[in-house]
C-alpha cells in the first residue's frame, strides 16, 4: 500500500484526539482507569505492578555506564548491560502504569518524570549487543564528540530503540497533562531524532526485509510511534507506508500453517508488537486498514493453542524457555476477533515479573485487554500437526493422567536454528520426561561461529541419532522429508527421511518413525530409526536427553523418574546395543548452569540395512 493511499484513509483526526482514541476507543483514560480499579479480577495482576513500583522506588535508577557498553566489544558479554537496561525500562513501565492508576500518588508521577528524563538522556537506545563495529554509535570521530557519532552516519533503530520510542509515545499519551509539559517536548524530540527522523530519511534498515520478529516489533514500534508523535499528513502516511512493508516481510516468514519456528516467547514477542501496531493502525483510520483479515494472520493467532504441552510447559523448539506463562489480555484480544482461539485457564497468566525486559506494550495490554467474563479452560486434549513446520503435538488425557508427545521435523536452517530435525518430547502429569532445552544465554558466540558447539544449539544436545560420531549439520539443505503421517483416534503416525542432515558419505537413509499409541488410559511410544549404508559404518548413537537422571534397570530397561508419579520405561535390544548415561551442563537464557543428562545407546558395526527400536512407556512411579 502506497502513501496516498495510506494518507486518503488517515482521516482528520487531531493528535489529542489521536492520543485518547488510539488507545482506549471510546473509553476515556479516566474510565479505563476507573474500570480496571473496579474488577476484582484485575486486581492480582494491578498488585503485581504495585509491588513491582514499590520495591524499585526504593533503589536509585542503575547508569548504563562506558564499562557496561563496552563489555560485549571486549568480552562478547551482554547480560550486564542487559540486565541494567531493562531495570530502567521496568521502571518506565512500572511508574508509567502506576502514575495512571493512582494519580493520585505524587511519588509515582515524580518517579515516572525522573525515568523519562533519564531515559531521553541515554546515550543510545539500542543494546550494546545491537550495535555493530563502525556504526555511527561506537564510531571514533573527528570534531566534536557530540556532533561526530550523530552526523557521521544514520543511525542504529534495534528491536529496543524502536521498543523505546513506543512506549515514551504512549507512556505521555496516558499521562496526559499529569506529565511536565517538557517531558512532553523532550519525548518529541528524543523519538524524532533518534527513532523517527533515521527511519523516514535514511537508508533502508536490514530488519526490513527480514521475515522474523525483528521486522515486527520494529515496524511495529515505529508505525505505533509515528500514530502517536506525528499529526498526520504525508509525514506519518510515509512512515506507515515503510512500516507495512516491513511486517508483510514478517508475514513472509510463515507458512499457511501459523507455525512460528522461532519459538513460542517469539510469537508473543513478534506477533504481540504486530498485533499491537495493527490494532492501532486499525483504529487510526477507521477500520479502513485491517492488517488482521488476511487468513495466514488468522492461522499465527491459532499457534498459540498448538503449542503447549501441559500447563506452562511449552512445545519448546529453537530458542525457546521450558515454561511460559500466557499474556492473557493479547489472547482476550485475539479471541475477539477468532472466537476458534482457545482461552487457556486464568492460572496460567503470565505474572508481570514474567517479562525480563519489562516491556511497556504488552504489560499495558494485558491490563486493558483483559475479559473477566472469559474464565478459559486447560489446555485441551488434542492432536496438532502443522503441516509447513513439520511438529506434531498430541495431547492425551484420561483418568489415568495427562500424557503429551511433540516431535518435529523442519530443516536445520530455522529462525533462531537448533539442528534438531526428528528431535521429540514426552511429558507425564506435566513433567518433562525427556526434553528439549529450549533456549541458552545470549552471548555473542551463541549467534556467531560457534553457535552449534553449544549444547542446547547443536544436535548433541538434543534426542536424535549420531552416525560414526557425526552431528546433524546447519543449513537449509538439512532437511525432514515427510515419509507418512495419519491421524486417528487411537493412534498417530510419524514419519520423517532425515538422512541429508548429516555429512555421511555412506548414509542413504535414516528415517525416523513416531508411532503415539492412545488406545490405553496410559499411551505408549514406539520409536524406530531405520538405516541403509552404502558403505560400512562404525557406530551408530542413538542419543536422548532428559532432566533427569535415568537407572538402569535390567538388561534392555532403563528408567527414568521424574518425581510426582511421573516416570518413564524406556526399552531396547540390550543384545544388541550398549547403554551408558552422562551428565552434561546447560547454561539457560539466565546463566544458571543447569545438570541434564544424555543416554546413549550404542550399535557398533551396524548392517547394510539397519533398524532400531525404542518403546517408551509411561510409568505411575519408577522401581527404586
Amino acid at each position: 500500500m502506497d502513501a496516498n493511499m495510506i494518507l486518503s484513509k488517515l482521516g482528520g483526526m487531531s493528535m489529542d484526539a489521536a492520543a485518547a482514541r488510539l488507545l482506549l476507543g471510546e473509553e476515556s483514560p479516566e474510565q479505563a482507569r476507573n474500570r480496571l480499579l473496579g474488577s476484582a479480577a484485575h486486581a492480582p495482576l494491578i498488585r503485581e505492578i504495585r509491588e513491582e513500583a514499590d520495591r524499585l522506588l526504593a533503589e536509585p535508577l542503575p547508569e548504563l555506564t562506558y564499562s557496561l557498553l563496552r563489555l560485549f566489544e571486549e568480552q562478547g558479554s551482554r547480560s550486564d548491560y542487559d540486565r541494567t537496561y531493562f531495570r530502567r525500562r521496568g521502571a518506565l513501565t512500572a511508574f508509567g502504569l502506576m502514575g495512571w492508576l493512582e494519580h493520585e500518588e505524587p511519588r509515582y508521577a515524580e518517579a515516572l518524570a525522573d525515568a523519562v528524563w533519564s531515559i531521553c538522556n541515554e546515550y543510545t537506545w539500542c543494546l550494546s549487543a545491537h550495535l555493530a563495529p563502525g556504526s555511527p554509535e561506537l564510531r571514533i570521530g573527528h570534531g566534536t564528540a557530540v556532533r561526530a557519532w550523530r552526523e557521521e552516519g544514520q543511525l542504529t533503530v534495534d528491536l529496543f530503540a524502536a521498543e523505546t520510542a513506543f512506549a515514551l509515545c504512549e507512556v505521555a499519551a496516558l499521562a496526559g497533562e499529569r506529565l511536565p509539559a517538557l517531558l512532553h517536548r523532550r519525548i518529541q524530540e528524543e523519538v524524532r531524532r533518534r527513532v523517527l527522523e533515521p527511519f523516514l530519511t535514511g537508508e533502508a534498515y536490514k530488519w526490513e526485509t527480514q521475515t522474523h520478529n525483528w521486522a515486527a516489533v520494529c515496524a511495529g514500534s515505529i508505525g505505533a510511534a509515528a500514530m502517536y508523535a506525528l499529526p498526520g499528513g504525508e509525514e506519518l502516511a510515509a512512515v506507515l507506508e515503510r512500516c507495512l512493508r516491513a511486517v508483510d516481510h514478517y508475514l513472509l516468514g510463515f507458512e499457511p500453517d501459523g507455525a512460528c519456528t522461532e519459538g513460542y516467547l517469539y510469537w508473543q514477542y513478534g506477533f504481540g508488537f504486530y498485533v499491537y501496531f495493527a490494532d492501532l493502525l486499525k483504529r487510526r483510520t477507521g477500520g479502513e486498514i485491517d492488517l488482521f483479515a488476511p487468513d495466514k494472520v488468522r492461522s499465527i493467532a491459532m499457534f498459540q493453542q498448538t503449542c503447549f504441552l501441559d500447563g506452562r510447559q511449552v512445545v519448546n523448539f529453537s530458542d525457546s524457555l521450558p515454561q511460559a506463562g500466557v499474556f492473557l489480555g493479547l489472547t482476550h484480544y485475539l479471541h475477539g476477533l477468532y472466537p476458534e482461539m482457545d482461552v487457556p485457564e486464568l492460572s496460567l497468566r503470565a505474572a508481570y515479573t514474567d517479562d525480563h525486559c519489562r516491556r511497556w506494550a504488552p504489560a499495558l495490554r494485558n491490563l486493558l485487554w483483559f475479559r473477566e467474563e472469559l474464565p478459559g479452560e486447560p489446555w485441551a486434549a488434542a492432536s496438532y500437526y502443522l503441516p509447513d513446520a513439520q511438529w506434531l503435538v498430541s495431547r492425551h488425557r484420561s483418568a489415568a493422567g495427562s500424557y503429551v508427545f511433540a516431535a518435529k521435523g523442519g530443516h536445520n536452517a530455522e529462525p533462531h536454528n537448533h539442528n534438531d530435525i526428528g528431535q521429540f518430547m514426552l511429558t507425564a502429569n506435566g513433567t518433562s520426561l525427556l526434553a528439549d532445552l529450549g533456549c541458552g544465554q545470549y552471548t555473542r558466540e551463541y549467534f556467531g561461529d560457534g553457535r552449534y558447539d553449544i549444547l542446547c544449539n547443536g544436535a548433541q544436545g538434543h534426542s536424535v541419532p549420531e552416525v560414526d560420531g557425526q552431528r546433524q549439520q546447519a543449513g537449509a539443505s538439512a532437511k525432514a522429508v515427510l515419509v507418512e503421517r495419519s491421524s486417528a483416534e487411537e493412534r498417530e503416525v510419524f514419519a520423517v527421511e532425515l538422512a541429508s542432515a548429516y555429512a555421511h558419505q555412506g548414509l542413504s537413509r535414516l528415517e525416523r518413525r513416531f508411532v503415539w499409541s492412545k488406545a490405553a488410559p496410559i499411551p505408549t511410544l514406539e520409536l524406530t530409526d531405520i538405516y541403509s549404508f552404502s558403505s560400512p559404518a562404525g557406530i551408530i548413537t542413538e542419543r536422548l536427553i532428559s532432566w533427569f537422571k535415568p537407572a538402569e534397570q535390567g538388561p534392555g530397561l532403563v528408567r527414568i523418574d521424574g518425581g510426582g508419579g511421573a516416570g518413564l520405561s524406556i526399552r531396547y535390544d540390550a543384545g544388541r546395543m550398549t547403554y551408558k548415561v552422562r551428565e552434561l551442563e546447560h547454561t539457560d537464557h539466565f546463566g544458571n548452569r543447569m545438570p541434564c543428562y544424555a543416554l546413549d545407546f550404542t550399535l557398533e558395526h551396524p548392517a547394510g540395512a539397519e533398524t532400531v527400536k525404542f518403546v517408551f512407556t509411561f510409568t505411575e512411579k519408577a522401581s527404586t
